[in-house]
């Protein structure tokens, strides 16, 4: 349960050319990474104009209330967390399993806050998380890789692989159905949640930006394999006013963070800029200081999270990715350390999980192994913590909170 903030004394971040036509032109020309080939141009300009004619999934003020949320985590006054599918599927997104998955989500903010004594920030991998990137554009079949149901079907067909443009106005009702439940979700459990995606699909986020606000959802970050500082992705994420989220993986260098948080925090406004490290477990101690100590000499307030689940995929015997429960909590526990060390502020968790019981992640207090894996192994890409391993790894994350807050705490007269 999360609890009310201070609001900080902060200015909205300054936005170029934000909206409708004049943001197209500014993209046009500027590589855009993993984006998918449609066959019919025609159609895609059809429903891009379909989409701007829609009304926004979110509203600009709410984006505005997360932005001075996480405000507070930039300055060390508060922690985020941050969870929920791989990636969203139009079959999975009943209300069922929305549900679940924020209320695991709210679990876990409710044993931070407790831990830690700091307000927890809750955002859902929700309501637009429909595209996934890929490492080849055809798979092992020769056809085309699936990138998420907001492109094409993950059936191993010719016909549900070829990319089809109106599925982003499938997704577009999908986010809409997910937000009102996020939003029922948080009248009962009287808390406030946000929703966030990747920006991967330029197509469907260029038409849902009004007047400097990317529409689309509360929260966008870009991904590791888009993060081209002259690309199309960081140009769109410049021209909007959302808190955006950088992923950072082990091959950033110090100079390299610094461009980024210049170039997406050109003003230092605290909650404006999170850097989301995801850099595996045996990499994060060496690798996650050098970066740390970079962007705060440069004097951008960011929200340092940690992605402690893309760094540590690997193939189980039988063919199937998945990830270990002790990587991922090995990860996390050098990144709180990392932090701990330099005295900088560990601002929370960027998560894949479920409420659901599936079997995708091995370890964990249930023991999951590799030969359970094919019994519920549900995700089309990658494989989420379910339940009970989200619960384990929040008190392990509790646990480590708590002594952070017994050694800030004044010692007794």
């Amino acid at each position: 349960m999360t609890t009310p903030m201070t609001t900080p004394t902060a200015t909205t971040p300054t936005v170029h050319d934000g909206t409708g036509p004049g943001l197209a032109r500014a993209l046009a020309g500027l590589t855009a990474g993993q984006q998918p080939q449609w066959p019919d141009q025609d159609r895609v300009r059809e429903v891009r104009a379909a989409l701007g004619a829609l009304p926004p999934l979110v509203q600009p003020a709410a984006v505005d209330r997360l932005r001075e949320r996480l405000a507070e985590a930039a300055l060390g006054r508060a922690l985020v967390v941050q969870g929920g599918d791989c990636a969203e599927t139009f079959a999975g997104n009943t209300p069922e399993h929305v549900r679940a998955n924020l209320h695991a989500l709210l679990h876990c903010a409710t044993l931070f806050e407790v831990a830690s004594g700091l307000p927890v920030v809750p955002v859902g991998r929700v309501a637009g998380q429909y595209a996934k990137p890929r490492s080849s554009p055809t798979g092992p079949d020769g056809l085309p890789s699936y990138r998420g149901d907001i492109v094409n079907g993950l059936a191993a067909t010719a016909e549900a692989r070829t990319p089809d443009p109106r599925r982003m106005l499938t997704a577009y009702d999908g986010a809409g159905a997910a937000l009102d439940v996020l939003d029922s979700v948080a009248a009962a459990t009287r808390s406030e949640l946000f929703a966030g995606h990747e920006a991967l699909l330029l197509d469907y986020e260029v038409p849902l930006v009004r007047d400097g606000y990317a529409l689309s959802g509360h929260f966008l970050w870009i991904g590791e394999r888009t993060r081209e500082l002259d690309g199309a992705h960081v140009a769109l994420a410049r021209r909007i006013a959302n808190p955006l989220g950088l992923k950072l993986g082990p091959s950033t260098t110090p100079d390299q963070a610094v461009a980024y948080a210049a170039a997406l925090d050109p003003d230092r406004v605290p909650g404006r800029l999170t850097l989301i490290s995801r850099m595996g477990s045996d990499r994060v101690s060496d690798v996650l200081p050098p970066l740390v100590e970079a962007v705060a000499d440069a004097g951008h307030p960011v929200v340092w999270l940690c992605d402690p689940m893309h760094g540590n995929t690997e193939t189980a015997a039988g063919g199937l990715k998945t990830r270990r429960f002790d990587r991922i909590a090995a990860e996390v526990s050098g990144y709180f350390a990392v932090h701990r060390a330099l005295g900088s502020h560990p601002g929370g968790l960027h998560l894949e999980l479920t409420g659901d019981d599936v079997t995708e992640c091995l370890g964990g207090r249930e023991d999951l192994r590799e030969e359970q894996l094919p019994e519920r192994y549900l995700t089309g890409c990658d494989p989420r913590l379910n339940g009970r391993q989200t619960l384990d790894l929040a008190r392990f994350v509790a646990e480590i909170l708590l002594e952070h807050s017994a050694r800030r705490a004044p010692a007794a007269v």
